[in-house]
C-alpha cells in the first residue's frame, strides 16, 4: 500500500481478490486482445485476406502484454486503444496490419465492459446464493424458537427467529430473479462502427450485408454471448448500465435491511454478529461489542444505493449517437459499485455463518410483553367459565393500563397476571393463567411457513445451483 497517495478502500480494504482482478487493467487489456482475435478470426472465416499464421501470432501474445511499449506510445498519441493496437503490433509483426480491422475504439472498450460486467454479476450471484444457503440453515435451526415481533419497533405479535430469517432470504431471492433477468438481457455492442451503421465493415465485405451480420454473430458466439444489441450509436445503450446498477442497488438494499435488523437485535441482546476472541469493540469502553460488520454493510450499501443514480443520469444525457461525458463517470461509478457490493456480500456471508442467538434473553423479553398479548385468550377462558364478556373486557383494560403504568413509570415488572388472578370477576388462579402464557401458542403459522418456504422456494433454487459447483471462471 502506498502511504503517500490516495487509494480506494474498496480496493485496499474491502473487496475480494477475485472482484479486484475482474476490474484490473490487466483483465481489461487481455480482454481487448481476445476481442481483436475474435474479430480477426471471424473476418478470416468470412473470406477476408487474413491467414491462420496471423491468428496464431495474435494468440501467442494474447496474455503477454508489453505494457512498457503501450505506455510509451500512449504518452505520444494520447489514445489508449491505439497505443495497445500498436504495442500488440510490435509483438505480432505478421499480424499487425489486420489488428482492429474495421473497428472503432468502442468495439474493444464497450464489449470488454459487458464481458467483465457479466462475469462480475455471476460472481455476485454465487455469493448471494451462498448467503441464502447459510440463512436457510439458520432459519431451519430456529424455525420453532418464538421471539417478539415488532411493528414500528414496538412489540407486536410473536414470530419465530427462523421466520424472521426467511424475510431476509426472500429479499435475496428477489435479487436473484433480477440478476438472472439482467444476465439474460445483457447484450454485447458487437461491431457497430463509428455511428452504429457498420459502414466500415460493409466496405470491407464489398457491400455484402449478410456477411456483416454474420460477422457480428460469429464474434458474439466466440465470446460466449447469444445476442448483440440490435441497433446502437457508437456505444451500447447506457440503459444497460442503469439496469446493472439497479440490480446492485437492489442487493445493497436487501443487505442494508438485514444489517439494520441485526443492529437492532444486537442492541436488544437477542442476536449478535460474530465477535472474535481478541476483537476490540471500542477504544474507550472495553466491555462493548459493537455490530461493526453490520454497520459496515449499512455504510457501503448506502454508497451503492446513491451511486445507482449515476448511470440513470448518464443514460438520459447521451447526445445523439454518442458523447464522451459518460466516460470518466463510468470508470468510477460502475466498477466501484461492483467492488462495494462484493464487499457487502463478503461481510454478509461472514455474519450469516456465525450469528449468535440468545434464547434466554429472547424468552425474558417475550414474558415481559406476553401477558398483554394473552389478554384475549384470558378473556375467552373467563367467558367460558360464565363471565360477562363486556365487563371482563373493561376489567382487563383497566388492569392492563395500571400494569403498563407501573412498568413505564416505576420500572416495575409486569404484574398484569397477578392483578387478574386477584380479581374475583375472572375466577382464575395464577397456575391457570400461566398455562395461557406458552409462547408457542402465539406464533401462528411461523414454523410451518418456514418449512413451506424452505421446501417450496429455497430448496429448488439451491438444488439448481449446488454450492459445490458455484465456481466462476475469472479468466478472460
Amino acid at each position: 500500500m502506498q502511504k503517500n497517495s490516495y487509494e480506494s478502500p474498496l480496493n485496499t480494504r474491502y473487496a475480494s481478490e477475485e472482484m479486484r482482478l475482474l476490474f484490473s487493467p490487466d483483465t481489461k487489456f487481455k480482454t481487448w486482445r481476445k476481442l481483436w482475435i475474435a474479430l480477426a478470426e471471424a473476418e478470416m472465416e468470412l473470406g477476408l485476406p487474413i491467414t491462420s499464421e496471423q491468428i496464431s501470432e495474435l494468440k501467442k501474445y494474447q496474455d503477454d502484454i508489453n505494457y512498457k511499449d503501450a505506455e510509451r506510445i500512449e504518452k505520444e498519441t494520447r489514445h489508449d486503444v491505439m497505443a495497445h493496437v500498436r504495442a500488440y503490433g510490435i509483438q505480432c509483426e505478421k499480424a499487425k496490419g489486420i489488428i482492429h480491422l474495421g473497428a472503432t475504439s468502442c468495439y474493444v472498450c464497450d464489449n470488454t465492459d459487458i464481458i467483465i460486467f457479466s462475469k462480475a454479476l455471476n460472481l455476485i450471484r454465487v455469493k448471494v446464493l451462498n448467503i441464502i444457503h447459510k440463512l436457510a440453515s439458520f432459519a431451519e435451526k430456529y424455525k420453532n424458537l418464538p421471539t417478539l415481533g415488532f411493528t414500528h419497533f414496538q412489540p407486536a405479535q410473536l414470530v419465530t427467529v427462523g421466520k424472521r430469517a426467511c424475510l431476509w432470504i426472500q429479499d435475496l431471492m428477489f435479487d436473484i430473479e433480477e440478476i438472472d433477468f439482467v444476465l439474460d438481457h445483457l447484450y454485447l455492442l458487437g461491431n457497430k462502427g463509428t455511428t452504429g451503421t457498420q459502414a466500415s465493415f460493409l466496405k470491407l465485405f464489398d457491400g455484402d450485408h449478410e456477411k456483416v451480420k454474420k460477422l457480428e454473430a460469429l464474434i458474439a458466439q466466440k465470446l460466449g454471448f447469444k445476442k448483440v444489441q440490435p441497433v446502437s450509436g457508437q456505444t451500447y445503450s447506457r440503459k444497460q448500465d442503469t439496469r446493472i446498477l439497479n440490480v446492485l442497488s437492489s442487493i445493497a438494499q436487501s443487505a442494508y435491511k438485514f444489517s439494520n435488523d441485526l443492529r437492532l437485535l444486537q442492541n436488544l441482546k437477542e442476536i449478535e454478529e460474530p465477535f472474535e476472541k481478541n476483537q476490540i469493540g471500542s477504544s474507550a469502553m472495553a466491555y462493548k461489542r459493537n455490530p461493526m460488520r453490520s454497520e459496515r454493510i449499512s455504510s457501503l450499501a448506502r454508497y451503492v444505493i446513491v451511486n445507482a443514480l449515476n448511470p440513470a443520469i448518464t443514460a438520459s444525457t447521451q447526445w445523439l449517437e454518442r458523447t464522451l461525458d459518460d466516460s470518466a463517470n463510468r470508470r468510477i461509478s460502475i466498477p466501484e459499485s461492483f467492488l462495494a457490493v462484493d464487499s457487502i456480500l463478503n461481510i454478509y456471508m461472514n455474519i450469516a455463518d456465525g450469528m449468535v442467538v440468545y434464547p434466554q434473553v429472547i424468552k425474558k423479553r417475550i414474558m415481559e410483553e406476553l401477558p398483554f398479548m394473552a389478554t384475549e385468550d384470558i378473556l375467552m377462558a373467563a367467558v367460558k367459565q360464565g363471565g360477562d364478556r363486556q365487563e371482563l373486557h373493561e376489567r382487563i383494560r383497566v388492569h392492563s393500563m395500571a400494569s403498563a403504568k407501573n412498568v413505564k413509570e416505576k420500572g416495575l415488572p409486569n404484574d398484569l397476571l397477578e392483578r387478574i388472578s386477584n380479581d374475583p370477576m375472572f375466577n382464575m388462579d395464577l397456575n391457570e393463567l400461566h398455562k395461557v402464557l406458552d409462547p408457542t401458542l402465539y406464533t401462528g403459522r411461523s414454523s410451518k411457513q418456514v418449512e413451506e418456504f424452505l421446501a417450496d422456494c429455497v430448496k429448488p433454487l439451491l438444488e439448481n445451483n449446488p454450492i459445490c459447483e458455484m465456481h466462476i471462471d475469472l479468466n478472460v
